[in-house]
């Protein structure tokens, strides 16, 4: 059992940046990938970015790739979203989430067995 809590959410104008941080807990969390997705309102849960559990192989979404940067510390078993230039299209819950990595379906939410609670980020225009 993996257990996974986001943090570092809020309001920021659009052009500015915010953290994200994913804290995993559990025995086998840091042989996990660990993906980001978002979720705005009316609309699909959508994959960001994600970072295999050699914390050096990451792969984003065309949307955010350039702007957002995924990095891991597995000492800490922790997982950031570094997310700068920030649009008012970036405004979403965003979730962490764990599962077994897979080259063609990494970016689908239904291959992740964990997830966490979300945390929201508004980006104003």
């Amino acid at each position: 059992q993996v257990q996974l809590v986001e943090s570092g959410g809020g309001l920021v104008q659009a052009g500015g940046s915010l953290r994200l941080s994913c804290a995993a807990s559990g025995r086998t969390s840091s042989g996990y990938a660990i993906g980001w997705f978002r979720q705005a309102p009316g609309k699909e849960r959508e994959f960001v970015a994600v970072i295999r559990s050699n914390g050096i192989s990451a792969y984003y979404s065309d949307s955010v790739r350039g702007r957002f940067t995924i990095s891991r510390d597995n000492a800490k078993n922790t997982v950031s979203l570094q997310m700068n230039s920030l649009k008012p299209e970036d405004t979403a819950v965003y979730f962490c989430a764990a599962g077994s990595y897979s080259t063609y379906t990494y970016q689908l939410p239904l291959k992740y067995d964990y997830w966490g609670q979300g945390t929201q980020v508004t980006v104003s225009s």
